[in-house]
């Protein structure tokens, strides 16, 4: 086995794994047996039908607020409002998440259903086959007592049928992200009424920062009885999803925010995410909620509408008891290294005050664990290197006899005592850490506006500087695919100089591919968040040193 081809290939193979899926989305297993498990009387006669869309004319946020009368909603960490109006949570902002560094402004997330960004929840209760009245969208509530939703300042919301069923909302905020919303129905007649309790998560389209990495997950997403499921939103418009649970929990997810509905524990649900003009995740119990006559009853929901912030997250998941619900934040295939690699970064920012410091710091000390590894790879290298001359010689010599090469290369190697594959396990070992690290940084929202030395003001953001401005030099814009900034260009730089200490592909057609990749990702990395590029340029860097003194130290002559 040829090390240097070993070493191709592994770098091809890392660089599909990490660019190529995020321009060409990986195809998913769709679930579409809907009818498996789902129980036909709660299919298509229920009311209201809670797949319906609500059809209205897009207008701005500012009017559509306007629309109907409203409740306040604010705490330490969210600010808006609620529509009495259907009585949906569909205006929220961050209070603590700016939209960029250039103003003051508050991430928007939810947003009413009017709008074109239309992104809202509702809960409710259906009935089968319209014998009993329930509220809808357009139904319209009254306020019991308090009008300022807030944290420990639960509100109260009433609805009457008129015709003796009462209906009614208690709605509680913590201080961050969850809603606890109590449903309650007080009956008031002489029959015995079976409701369904619901609730719902529409968007009605793809938001436009959506970026489709394959790296991180950003649509549906959920746990049911242990299990993790995620659709992306060309899944869920090409076929409806219908699962059941007993536990769980359900909802949509950006790379930064997230919104996502938990049921009662150990109460069965369908879960549905489709699209029907709008992408909806909702769940609706199995089994009915009865009321006897003159009494009340009541069904309990969790909602989160979150910033993705890992502590808070972690939080919510022990003090609720909510099964994986970490696992909303996407560490992807290598969790058990790259959330333990978040705490440290994590830990070292607030140390150093610097996100980028603290990248800087983690790449070096991941470089001083697989040091010994790294050597031993970085010595196989280096003996391949040193027989190169001899191993192209060889190759001359017995161009037309295949058997003989392979003999005196054998032979080689022996004399030399080199195992071509020695470098192999020691890069493969490493690759997992490597990964996790990078697909770390580029989820987590604690990167997010944080800046490092000198221009660069957001680590999740590319770098702004041009190489076709002359990096700032003349005063001009260029268009967004002709940014390939400086920390991208010492990435790019970094790894040519560490291709010419490796051994050259004696292919012609392999070292023009092996030669092309260093501009290849230059271009690719130029449009990442600098973070990333940040931390391939240095654990370049370092590899770089590591191998330039192992070749001193081999007497080996670089190219």
């Amino acid at each position: 086995m040829d090390n240097k081809n070993v070493f191709i290939a592994i770098a091809l193979s890392m660089s599909v794994l990490l660019f190529w899926a995020a321009f060409f989305e990986s195809p998913k297993p769709v679930n579409n047996n809907a009818t498996q498990t789902q129980k036909k009387t709660n299919e298509n006669i229920i009311t209201p039908n809670i797949n319906e869309s609500l059809k209205v004319e897009s207008i701005s946020r500012e009017d559509s607020l306007k629309m109907s009368e409203r409740i306040k909603i604010e705490n330490d960490s969210v600010i808006g409002s609620m529509s009495l109006e259907g009585g949906l949570i569909d205006d929220i902002s961050f209070k603590k998440h700016k939209q960029n560094l250039e103003n003051n402004l508050n991430v928007e997330f939810l947003n009413p259903p009017q709008t074109e960004d239309g992104f809202y929840v509702e809960t409710g209760w259906t009935s089968i086959g319209n014998k009993i009245k329930v509220p809808t969208k357009k139904s319209i509530w009254k306020v019991n007592g308090n009008k300022v939703l807030g944290s420990n300042e639960p509100i109260v919301l009433e609805w009457n049928n008129e015709e003796g069923i009462i209906f009614k909302k208690r709605i509680e905020l913590d201080n961050k992200y969850l809603f606890k919303i109590t449903q309650e129905v007080q009956n008031n007649t002489n029959q015995v009424v079976d409701l369904y309790p619901y609730a719902q998560i529409t968007r009605n389209r793809i938001p436009d920062y959506i970026q489709n990495f394959y790296i991180s997950h950003e649509g549906f997403i959920g746990v049911f009885d242990e299990e993790l499921k995620e659709d992306d939103y060309d899944d869920i418009e090409e076929n409806k999803i219908v699962r059941e649970a007993n536990e769980g929990w359900l909802g949509i997810t950006d790379k930064y925010w997230m919104a996502a509905l938990v049921p009662k524990k150990g109460e069965n649900f369908k879960s549905t995410f489709l699209y029907k003009d709008s992408f909806k995740a909702n769940y609706i119990l199995n089994n009915p909620t009865r009321i006897n006559p003159s009494s009340n009853n009541s069904n309990e929901v969790r909602l989160f509408v979150a910033a993705k912030e890992v502590d808070t997250i972690d939080s919510y998941a022990a003090n609720q008891n909510i099964n994986k619900f970490d696992l909303v934040i996407d560490w992807g295939w290598f969790y058990f290294f790259t959330k333990p690699l978040f705490f440290i970064i994590d830990y070292l920012f607030k140390y150093f005050g610097n996100f980028g410091t603290a990248i800087v710091i983690i790449t070096v000390g991941i470089r001083l664990i697989f040091f010994p590894l790294a050597n031993y790879s970085f010595r196989s290298m280096a003996k391949m290197k040193a027989v190169q001359p001899e191993m192209t010689r060889l190759k001359e010599l017995h161009k037309e006899d295949k058997t003989k090469l392979q003999q005196e290369m054998m032979a080689l190697y022996r004399k030399e005592k080199i195992n071509p594959a020695s470098g192999c396990l020691p890069v493969l070992i490493q690759i997992p850490f490597f990964f996790a690290i990078y697909k770390m940084l580029f989820i987590s929202l604690e990167m997010r506006h944080q800046p490092f030395f000198g221009w660069i003001k957001d680590l999740s953001d590319k770098d702004p500087t041009s190489l076709f401005n002359l990096f700032g030099l003349i005063p001009w814009d260029p268009p967004s695919f002709l940014i390939i900034g400086i920390w991208p260009i010492l990435m790019g730089a970094s790894m040519w100089v560490q291709q010419k200490l490796n051994p050259a592909p004696a292919d012609p057609i392999q070292a023009k591919i092996f030669a092309f990749f260093p501009l290849f990702l230059t271009i690719i990395l130029a449009s990442f968040p600098s973070g990333l590029v940040v931390y391939w340029t240095i654990n370049n860097i370092l590899t770089i040193a590591q191998q330039w003194v192992i070749m001193k130290q081999t007497k080996v002559k670089t190219n």
